[in-house]
C-alpha cells in the first residue's frame, strides 16, 4: 500500500532526488525446496527472482507456474508458450526433487520427521562489463551439500554423503548441461525479463547528507530517494562497522530513505578522516561513501533541521498507517519480499516459500 501525500506536505520533503548512471549487477535466481513430513502443505515449491524481486511461483498443490508481477504477463508477447513451459519445468523438477530426497534420506540414514531438499541456481550479469556468472547450489536439511564451480568445471561435495552424487554427475557430464543453461539460457532469459520490467526494477541511488542539530549532538547520516528498499546504511572507521545498520523507511513518492546516528564522543577529532558513512544498494557494485568532514555537516540550520524532521515525521506516520492496514488485513495481505541471503542453508525458504495460510508468517523448516 502507498500513502498518497498531499502537496502541502510534499513541500517539506528533503531535496529533489537525483538519478545517477552506475553499473548494476543483475541476477536471475530460482529457488526450489522439497519439504517432506509436513501434512497439508505443498511438498515442492519453486520461486524465481530477478534482482531480488519475486517474479513467479509454482508448487506441487497448484501444479501451475504463475506470475507474481503484473509485467511478467508480457513474457507471452514474444513467447506464447513461456508459462506452459515454466509449468512443465516445475512438474519435472518436483518429480526429480522427490527422487533425490528419498536418495538423500538413505544416504543420511534418516527416515521420518521433517526434511528439506534445497536447490538454488541462476546467473548474474554485469550490464557494464557484460560479464556473466552462473551458480548452482544444493542443500539438505539446511546445510550445504554440493555446488558447481564453473571456474574449474567441477562439482564440489561439501559433505561426504554428497561424494556419490558428485561421481555420478561427473560420469553423466552434468557440468556441460548446467554450464549451457547457466551461461547461455539464463542470461538470455534475464535480459528479456529486464526489458519488460525495467521500470519496476530500476535502481536509483540516494542523496546522502550529514546532519547535526547542534555542534555537540550526534551526527546523522541521512540517505533519501533510493529505490528499491534493499539497501544498507552504516558508519565505518577504517573499514570496520561502527554503528548498527540504519532502518529503511518509505518516502511518500515510492522511494525510500534511511538514517543512522554517530556518537561523536566515541570518535576523537584526529580520527575523523578515518570515518565514513557507507550506503549500499542491492545489485549496485560500488558503494556510495560520504566522508565525515566538518564542512559537509549541515548543523544548526533551522530550515535543514525542520525539513528533515518533517520528512521523518511523515514517514513514521506512513509506517504506522501501513502497519495498521497490514494487521487489519493480515489474512489477505501478501507477504513482503526480501532478498535471500547466503549461504544456502535455511536461506532458501525465506522468500515467500513457506507461508501459513492464516497468519501469513514465514516459516523456515530445517
Amino acid at each position: 500500500m502507498f500513502l498518497i501525500v498531499d502537496k502541502q506536505y510534499m513541500s517539506c520533503l528533503y531535496p529533489l532526488f537525483h538519478l545517477f548512471v552506475f553499473a548494476v549487477l543483475h541476477s536471475l535466481t530460482t529457488l526450489e525446496v522439497f519439504l517432506s513430513g509436513v501434512p497439508n502443505f505443498p511438498e515442492f515449491t519453486t520461486i524465481t527472482l530477478v534482482d531480488g524481486v519475486q517474479i513467479s511461483r509454482c508448487d506441487s498443490s497448484t501444479k501451475r507456474a504463475v506470475p507474481k508481477q503484473s509485467w511478467m504477463t508480457k513474457m507471452t508477447a514474444d513467447d506464447p508458450l513461456y508459462w506452459d513451459r515454466e509449468t512443465q519445468r516445475c512438474i519435472r523438477n518436483d518429480l526429480t526433487a522427490k527422487i533425490d530426497t528419498d536418495t538423500l534420506l538413505q544416504r543420511f540414514n534418516e527416515s521420518g520427521g521433517i526434511h528439506t531438499n534445497q536447490k538454488r541456481y541462476g546467473c548474474q550479469w554485469d550490464d557494464e562489463t557484460d560479464e556473466i556468472h552462473g551458480f548452482a547450489q544444493f542443500g539438505f536439511d539446511g546445510k550445504d551439500l554440493i555446488f558447481l564451480d564453473l571456474r574449474t568445471d567441477t562439482w564440489v561435495a561439501v559433505q561426504s554423503q554428497a561424494l556419490p552424487i558428485k561421481l555420478l554427475w561427473d560420469r553423466q557430464g552434468a557440468v556441460d548441461h548446467y554450464r549451457n543453461f547457466l551461461t547461455r539460457v539464463c542470461p538470455e532469459t534475464l535480459k528479456k525479463i529486464l526489458r519488460f520490467g525495467q521500470s519496476s526494477l530500476k535502481k536509483v541511488l540516494p542523496e546522502v547528507s550529514l546532519l547535526q542539530k547542534s555542534p555537540s549532538s550526534t551526527v546523522t547520516c541521512h540517505a533519501t530517494g533510493f529505490y528499491p528498499d534493499r539497501a544498507k546504511l552504516f558508519w565505518t572507521k577504517d573499514g570496520e562497522v561502527l554503528e548498527d545498520i540504519g532502518e529503511t523507511l518509505p518516502n511518500g513518492d515510492g522511494t525510500f530513505q534511511s538514517f543512522v546516528d554517530l556518537d561523536l564522543s566515541s570518535v576523537p577529532a584526529e580520527d575523523w578522516d578515518k570515518v565514513s558513512c557507507v550506503f549500499q544498494l542491492s545489485g549496485v557494485r560500488d558503494d556510495l561513501i560520504t566522508k565525515l568532514q566538518r564542512d559537509k555537516i549541515k548543523t544548526n540550520g533551522e530550515r535543514e533541521t525542520l525539513t528533515v524532521y518533517c520528512l521523518l515525521g511523515l514517514c513514521f506516520v506512513e509506517r504506522f498507517i501501513m502497519l495498521f492496514f497490514s494487521s487489519f488485513n493480515s489474512e489477505n495481505a501478501r507477504p513482503h519480499h526480501r532478498p535471500c541471503p547466503r549461504p544456502l542453508g535455511c536461506s532458501l525458504c525465506c522468500c515467500d516459500l513457506f507461508v501459513q495460510k492464516k497468519t501469513q508468517k514465514r516459516q523456515c523448516h530445517t
